[in-house]
């Protein structure tokens, strides 16, 4: 039996993703693991890279996805922190271990410019993987490395919130539902928008605090003021991008901050800097995290049994369809690709 995967082949395009066999590889280094891949979720840059987006420069053929969960298969010579039949999740970037990457760090990734998880098995150094929480399936933990863990280091890292505070998560997408539980499990309050009022329903049984339908409230800025008795948000995570980062500048307060995480609606545009200027707004970059951020997000998922929000569940042949319908943005949390 072959290593089945799903591959980019030739050129970039959903129809250019292809399923195909390669090795099952026989020969591991001293420090290496075999993990017997099960599940992968997607995210949005899954979608860019397979569509030629994110990286027209990347090299072909790629195995796509940067998130996996899965089971130790076989270990090397010297590799001391697992064993057989332990359940682990690889890490995004596969050399940033802890304290702040360098470059080297960052382009150590999987999903690109390295292959990713998107296979039945995959070889990966001791130190890129972490362990699964006991207490969640496959399914459930493969939402983690990316999303859960940008949303981790925004709200626990970077937000410099406390009980109390008040944080805006936009949108319903995986990273936003992850900032809502982590910042609800700091006690913060928390204020979320969606163009869905069902979906904005579920975000409540979550605990969100206040709801903003932003399709019917296009000054949604306004409502975060009212929501904070007019003084703005101390976080924000903001997934929109160049397309609602000058409702975010007048949402946040005085020397509060902007997690910029996504660019789901443009990543560029003119915008006024004053705001940031004017009121000592910090706006912070978030790259998911190091091996040291993830192990000690699951220690905090498995103290207070968070469960990840999967909002669908596709099999192995279903890759196209499950990319597609992550594209259309109907999806509320996290959309898997589950082949067990």
């Amino acid at each position: 039996m072959g290593n089945k995967v799903w591959e980019i082949q030739g050129n970039f395009g959903i129809q250019n993703l292809k399923e195909t066999d390669r090795e099952i590889p026989e020969t591991l280094a001293p420090k290496e693991v075999l993990v017997r891949l099960t599940a992968t979720s997607l995210n949005y840059r899954d979608y860019l890279m397979v569509i030629g987006t994110y990286n027209p420069r990347q090299k072909l053929p790629l195995i796509p996805c940067s998130d996996g969960a899965g089971v130790v298969e076989a270990v090397g010579s010297e590799v001391t922190l697992w064993k057989k039949g332990d359940r682990v999740l690889p890490i995004f970037a596969q050399k940033w271990l802890d304290g702040a990457p360098n470059m080297d760090n960052l382009r150590s990734t999987l999903g690109g410019p390295n292959d990713g998880c998107l296979a039945h098995y995959g070889k990966f150094s001791e130190e890129g993987l972490v362990s699964t929480p006991s207490h969640l399936n496959d399914k459930e933990a493969a939402t983690l490395g990316c999303a859960g863990l940008t949303a981790y280091n925004a709200v626990v890292n970077f937000g410099g919130i406390e009980p109390g505070s008040d944080v805006l998560c936009l949108g319903t997408g995986g990273v936003s539902l992850f900032a809502l539980q982590f910042a609800k499990m700091m006690g913060a309050r928390v204020i979320i928008t969606s163009s869905s009022d069902e979906k904005l329903a579920r975000a409540k049984t979550l605990g969100a605090d206040e709801t903003i339908n932003y399709s019917t409230k296009s000054n949604w800025e306004r409502d975060v003021r009212k929501h904070t008795k007019m003084a703005g948000a101390d976080l924000i995570i903001e997934v929109g991008g160049a397309g609602t980062m000058q409702k975010s500048m007048m949402s946040v307060k005085p020397y509060g901050t902007i997690a910029l995480i996504g660019v789901l609606a443009g990543g560029e545009s003119s915008l006024s800097l004053y705001p940031i200027l004017m009121q000592g707004v910090k706006v912070q970059g978030v790259i998911v995290g190091s091996r040291s951020d993830f192990t000690r997000m699951n220690r905090a998922i498995e103290q207070n049994q968070m469960k990840p929000v999967v909002d669908k569940v596709f099999g192995w042949k279903e890759v196209p369809e499950a990319l597609e319908y992550l594209q259309t943005g109907k999806h509320f949390g996290k959309v898997v690709v589950s082949w067990e």
